[in-house]
Formats: structure tokens, sequence, C-alpha cells
């Protein structure tokens, strides 16, 4: 092979491996920025030197004039010649120049004008000579394609991850050196010849593969035991044999003939039993390696984080200084995998996640300062692994989520209506965010005003059969959690019955089987519910749920309790029959493709299909059934007295009381409704705490002690929440105490329903 013939051979391994360089130093220089620049220097340097050697070696002279012009931009800024900010900018540009040229070879080879325009700016920066290309002269004819930016930052997060599931792998930098003499020991194995490129699609032929190995292997032990037991019948048969051969006259030859047979029968029992038992032991074994099999499979099939996590850092960089933002991200575990099949989806959400924590969340650093905040904003995303499951949050600690801003953005986008807004509690009005169209933004630019976003990440995290939770609080940040399953080629299910049809759930979104007793059922606001450590959660038979039969007919029907995010719910089955990982197959017939509820098959040992459910669906459909009807008015409608000084509270508080129905009158003050009270009738009264002339606590004390108003229901509507607080207000007679922050028209119904 001649030299030239050399080179093209390693070109793309140069391309692959520049490629993860490129990544590196973009990384690196991100760190120049920061306090421990002298380290992150350091290893720019290196990469940068690597780089222009490997290319001059392979005679890829434009990308080598890049390298050797960042060199000197790099050593520029070591000397104080010129700023950090400047120099991060130029250098990001100068990565993509490279990676533009690494889709070209002719250009890499003799390079284009935008690599020379490149070049030059970089030494005009660093104040050193523009370096010679050799061969060919600078800003050659070859094409030339100019890069875009990321797009806005974080379209580029989008399309940074590989496009295959790759293990890791190297090989040489540069032509082998001449072969040595055979040496006497095996030379030891390097990284590059210990791992292997392997094409996606191979590794989910094997995951396939190895889930129906496991269900075979099932089967056969399935019908070990069955030829167990046909053997423990002939047994019986002999038995029966020789005690007929007993009977007869011990001098007659046909005794004799039953005296040898049952020789003979000793002799086959004992062999059958044994290979009974030694078949069993090599199917116990063989099992075990199966699962190994399809464990390491499952692992093999994992990408680490980390190749969607390396292009954040720029990304939000970017954004932020588009947005005249400053923001440090900090990334926890980045290393923890995730199964190839899923990184286009969770790559999207996370992108959608940080746009919204830039450009939503985080403020602007002069007004960070002004609220005693550092003027970078802390955006941060933790990743863990809790045996299946995948856990990811994005937090911020910017200006936290308005409730009463949602819903007025709610009602201007014409989402809810005015009255369905106010009888919104905090968390609902805050999961707004995850209703398709919305958005806080009145104009549409780049980045936002679109009201697309949440909800986006919310579909897709659920079509992964996993869930998205948020917490939030004003001027302290958000924080998304994404709760997901690791893999979806093998996933652990817990198998229930429902008449003679076998369904699967996700055993990582179950939280416990019960058997519901009949004094354990109880109704609120017309939904049948069970306690669950404690709280109260929708009982919803789960056959009349799917529409497939009638409920169950136990006494003590047993049911799964389902998580999903914050909801909970306990579905009645008619029994349970395992729990076990599975082979998770896409539905396969016309009849299945499309019905609500499910999310794949799985083959049995017994040549049934069980059908696997998704959870989030079911939930959706739970909360539709338990929800209360809000709406419409009460079978009664109660004539209520509010008492408040506050007029915004008094009309908040009010629009709840009419969304359930009732009908409202409004006082200022503790005396203005002791006067009301006295002159008219009320069904019950809702007073504050804090008002002038005459306060709650004393209103109700004045109520209580009169005979002829004692057995008035008053509920207190206080800000204060303190045990102290609520035990005065109940000292002073009142019938319930609700704080105002946590005020709903779930919670103020159920006060209203239980003391009317």
């Amino acid at each position: 092979m001649d030299l030239e013939a050399l080179k093209r051979s390693f070109l793309k391994k140069f391309q692959e491996d520049t490629a993860d360089r490129l990544q590196k130093i973009q990384l690196g220089v991100l760190e120049l920025e920061k306090p421990e620049a002298a380290t992150a220097r350091e290893a720019v340097a290196r990469e940068l030197h690597t780089m222009k050697g490997e290319s001059r070696i392979l005679g890829l002279a434009a990308i080598g004039q890049l390298a050797h012009a960042a060199e000197d931009l790099l050593k520029a800024t070591s000397e104080g010649k010129l700023s950090i900010r400047v120099a991060t900018d130029l250098l990001l540009r100068a990565c993509d120049a490279v990676s533009d040229l690494l889709e070209d070879p002719e250009g890499a080879r003799v390079g284009t004008e935008a690599s020379a325009e490149m070049v030059r700016r970089l030494a005009e920066a660093s104040g050193h000579e523009v370096p010679a290309l050799k061969p060919g002269q600078p800003g050659g004819t070859a094409r030339s394609t100019p890069r875009p930016t990321p797009a806005e930052g974080l379209k580029a997060a989008a399309d940074a991850a590989p496009a295959e599931a790759h293990a890791p792998v190297a090989a040489p930098q540069a032509p082998p050196p001449a072969a040595r003499p055979e040496e006497p020991h095996a030379p030891r194995l390097s990284a590059a010849d210990r791992s292997i490129r392997v094409n996606v699609e191979i590794l989910d032929q094997m995951g396939t593969l190895a889930g129906d190995l496991l269900v075979e292997s099932a089967r056969a032990r399935l019908r070990s035991a069955e030829l167990e037991e046909i053997l423990e019948r002939f047994s019986r048969l002999g038995d029966r044999f020789l005690k007929l051969g007993e009977e007869l006259e011990p001098s007659s030859p046909a005794h004799r003939a039953v005296e040898l047979l049952e020789n003979d029968l000793h002799l086959l029992r004992d062999d059958a039993f044994r290979f009974v038992r030694q078949h069993l032991d090599g199917l116990n074994t063989l099992q075990g390696n199966l699962a190994q099999l399809a464990d390491d499979v499952a692992v093999a099939r994992l990408v680490p984080l980390s190749t969607v996590f390396d292009s954040f850092p720029r990304a939000v960089r970017e954004m932020a200084n588009s947005q005249g933002k400053e923001v440090e991200l900090v990334i926890d575990n980045p290393n923890v995998g995730v199964d190839r099949s899923m990184l286009a989806d969770v790559r999207d959400a996370l992108v959608h996640l940080l746009r919204n924590a830039v450009d939503h969340g985080l403020e602007t650093p002069d007004f960070r300062e002004a609220l005693g905040k550092p003027r970078a904003g802390k955006l941060s995303i933790r990743v863990r692994a809790d045996g299946d499951l995948l856990h990811l949050e994005i937090a911020d600690d910017g200006r936290g989520m308005d409730p009463e801003r949602l819903k007025a953005a709610a009602v201007a986008k014409r989402i809810i209506t005015a009255e369905q807004a106010a009888a919104l509690g905090e968390r609902e009005a805050m999961e707004l965010v995850f209703v398709p169209g919305f958005s806080t933004r009145e104009e549409v630019s780049e980045l936002s005003g679109r009201g697309v976003g949440m909800d986006v990440v919310k579909r897709k995290v659920e079509a992964l059969g996993g869930s998205v939770g948020l917490q939030s609080r004003l001027s302290r940040g958000t924080t998304i959690s994404l709760r997901l399953p690791q893999s979806l080629a093998l996933m652990r299910v817990l198998l229930v019955r429902l008449g003679n049809d076998v369904y699967g759930m996700p055993a990582a979104e179950v939280e416990a089987v019960m058997r519901v007793h009949a004094h354990d059922r109880v109704e609120i606001m017309g939904t049948v519910a069970v306690q669950h450590r404690g709280k109260p959660i929708a009982l919803v038979a789960l056959g009349p749920l799917l529409g497939i039969n009638g409920g169950p007919s136990h006494d003590r029907p047993p049911a799964v309790v389902v998580r999903h995010g914050q909801d909970r719910a306990a579905l009645v089955v008619d029994g349970f029959v395992d729990e076990r990982e599975v082979a998770v197959k896409p539905c396969g017939g016309e009849f299945l493709k499309g019905a609500p509820f499910i999310a794949g098959t799985a083959s049995l040992e017994d040549g049934r299909i069980a059908v696997l459910l998704h959870v989030p669906d079911l939930m959706a459909e739970v909360r539709k059934i338990a929800r209360p009807v809000t709406e419409a008015p009460s079978t009664r409608r109660l004539r209520i007295l509010l008492v408040d000084d506050s007029p915004i509270a008094r009309a908040t508080e009010s629009a709840l009381v009419k969304a359930l129905g009732h009908t409202v009158e409004e006082a200022q003050d503790g005396e203005e409704g002791l006067a009301r009270i006295q002159s008219g009738t009320y069904d019950l009264i809702l007073t504050d705490v804090q008002m002038p002339r005459m306060d709650g606590f004393a209103l109700t004390r004045r109520i209580k002690s009169s005979p002829e108003l004692a057995r008035l229901p008053v509920i207190i509507l206080s800000s204060l929440a303190s045990p102290e607080d609520k035990r005065r207000g109940l000292d002073a007679g009142a019938d319930a105490y609700l704080v105002k922050g946590e005020l709903g028209v779930e919670s103020l119904a159920q006060a209203i329903d239980r003391l009317t």
C-alpha cells in the first residue's frame, strides 16, 4: 500500500476522532471563562496540538492551519493580550469551521473561503501572522459552505447526538510504524482492541431475540413440570402393578416374572427421576444465562447521556448571550445511560426545558443583582438511575412561576374561562403550562410566544411511559422532574388478571398492591376512594375503565395502586399473576393498533399474550372519572357570607364559591359581617382573621356565643398558617380552618359539604 492510500484509509477514523476532539475542545473553551481556566487552557492546547499533527500527517492542511491559528489565539489569552470572552467566541467559531471541513475532504486539504476567513480572523485577534497553508493556497477554490450557528443556542443540542449508538473505539492516530519482531509473550490488548462498533439495529434484534429466548426457557420449565407429572403417573401405575403381583401365588411362574419386572421398574424409575433433576438443573443454568444475556444486551443498548449533554454548555451560553443574560450550567452525573431508542425524545424534551429555563425562568443580571441574587443565574441538570428508572431534574434559581399570572395568561388565550381560572388551586394553575398553545408571552419571537414547549415535553415523556413533575416557588426558581424507564426493550411488569386475560403494568409505576375491604371505602364528592398511606385515592375498576367487563365480583377485590407524577389511583383487578421482566413488542394486529391505554404486548410461557397498559393514559381517564363537577350547581344552593377586608381576596374567594354553585354576599370587616348575620339568614360564614374593627377570631366567638347563631358553620380563611394560629381559630369556635395559600376548589368544596 502506498502512502496516499494509507492516508485515505485513516481518513474516516480521523473524522470520527476529530469530531470527538472538537467536542472536548468546545467544553474546554467554555471553561476558560471560569476560575479554573489554567487547567482548561492546557487541555485545549493539547487537543489542538494533536489535531494539528494528525491533520498534517494526513495531508489535511486547512485543518492544520486552523488548529495552528487557534493555538496562537489561545497563547495570546494566556499572555493577557486578548479578552477571554472575545477569544471564547472566536475559538468556538473555529471549531465550527473545522467541523465543516471534516465533511469536505477536498476543502480540508486545500482550504475554503470560509476556513481562510476564519484563519485570518484568528490571526488578526492574536496578533500573529497567518500560518501558511501547504499544499494549496490560502482560500483555495474549494467550495465554501457557511456553517449556521446553533439554532438559537439550544436547537444545536437537539441535533448533536450521534445517529447510531456506538461503543467507543480508538484507532492509530498516524500510519503505524514498521513491524517489529514478535515478542515472546502475548501483547496486552489496547482499548481499541477491546471494543467494536455495533449497529443499533443488530442490538435491537439481539434484544428481541434475548426476550424471546427468556420466554422459551420459561416454556421449557413448564414442559419440565408436565414431564415430571407424567413420570409420577407412571410411577403410581407401576406401584399398582406390583401390588397386583403380590396377590399371585409365590410359586407361580407369573409371580417370578413380576419379581424380575419389579427390579427393572425400580431402575427405570430411578433413571427417570435422575433425568428430571438433571434437566431441571440445566434449565436453571440456561435461564440464568439467558437472563444475563438479556441484561447485557440492555446495557449495550445504553448510551451515556453525555452524548447529548456535551453540546448544552455552548448552546446555553449562546442563547443567554443573545438575551443579555449570564447563566452557569451545572450537569451532575452525565454518564448515566439511556436506551438508544429513547435518546432522541429525551434530548428533545431537555432542549425545550433548557430553552424555557433560560428564556422564561432566569432574570437579567441587573435585575438579579437588585434582588440580592448572583448576577449569573444557575441552571442545573441532575441525573440518577434508580433501579429500572431514570430520574432527570432540570432546576433554575430564577423568578419561579406566578399562579395568578399563569391563570391570567390562560384566560387571555381563551384556554379557560375566568370562572374556571378562579376555581383553580395553585398546583392546577401551574399545570396550565402543559396545555397545548399556552404561553405567557404576548409577542412571538425566535424563542418564545408560539405556545410550543412544555406540552411537547409532557407528550414525549408520557409516550415513553414516563411522567413529568413540576415544583416552583415565586422568586426562588423552578424544578422540572422527569421520571422515565431506562430501557424500552425489556421491562419489569406486574401481570394482573381480568377474567381469563392477562394485562401488564410497568413495575416502576406500581406503588403497592392491596385488598380492598368494604370498610376501607369512602365517598368524597361523588368519587369512591380508598385510604392509602393516610390519604384518600380514587378507587376505579380496571375492567370497566378498559371497557371489557362489568367489574370485580369479589367481596375483597385485589387492587393495584399506580402512580403517575403526583397522581395515584387504586385499580381493582380480578387477580395477580406474577412480576417479571418481559420483552416489549409493538402491537401487531390491526385490532390493537391505536387502541387506547395500550403500550405494547409481551408473550407468556403458556402461549398467551399479555397486553401492556400505558399508565399515563389510564391516569388521564381516572382523573376524568374522579374529578368533581365544579361548574354545575350543587343540589343545594347555599347562601354564604364572605367577610374579608381585601378586595382582591374577596373577589377570588367569591369566584371559588360561585364556581361551586352557591350565592355569595360580602362584608368588609367583622362588625359589618356581624350586622349582616343578625339581619339576614345564611347557611355558612367564610371569614378572614386580620381585619380592622373586629377580626375573624372575635367575629367567630360572637357567632358561637349567641344561642340563635351557634349552629351556623364558620370557616376561617387566613394566610396565617402556624399551628398556634389554627389552634386559636378552633378555640374561638371555628368549624374549619383553611390556609389561603393552599386554598383550591376541591378543599373548599370538601369543607363546605362536610359542614352543610
